[in-house]
C-alpha cells in the first residue's frame, strides 16, 4: 500500500510535503479535493510524480496526469516498460524521481 499511503499522507498533510512521488499506487485526480485550487496547490507542491509499470492498469492514471496538465497543474507520469507491480517498476522510478528533487 506504498503509493495509495503517500498519496493519503502527502494529500492530507501539504504543510509537510512539497514533493510528491507515488510509485504504482493511484494517482491524483483533477477533481480530488486537494488540487480544488490549483495556484494553492502549486504553491505548496513543487513535484508530482505518479509511476507505474507497464504491465499494470496505467489508464486512469495516464487520464489524471493529462486532467491535471489540463488544470495548469504540472506532474509528471513515467511507465516502467516491461514491468508490473514489482521491485524493478520502483526502482526504475525512484531513477527518474530523484533527481526531481534537487531541482530548484
Amino acid at each position: 500500500m506504498g503509493g495509495f499511503q503517500t498519496r493519503q499522507i502527502t494529500l492530507g498533510n501539504l504543510d509537510k510535503f512539497s514533493h510528491i512521488g507515488i510509485f504504482s499506487g493511484g494517482s491524483i485526480a483533477a477533481d480530488d479535493p486537494a488540487v480544488a485550487d490549483p495556484a494553492a496547490f502549486k504553491q505548496k507542491v513543487k513535484v508530482l510524480f505518479v509511476s507505474y509499470g507497464s504491465k499494470e492498469n496505467t489508464a486512469a492514471a495516464k487520464t489524471n496526469h493529462e486532467a491535471l496538465e489540463q488544470k495548469g497543474v504540472p506532474n509528471t507520469f513515467y511507465v516502467s516498460p516491461d514491468t508490473a507491480h514489482e521491485w524493478q517498476t520502483w526502482r526504475r522510478s525512484l531513477y527518474q524521481f530523484a533527481p526531481l528533487l534537487f531541482r530548484e
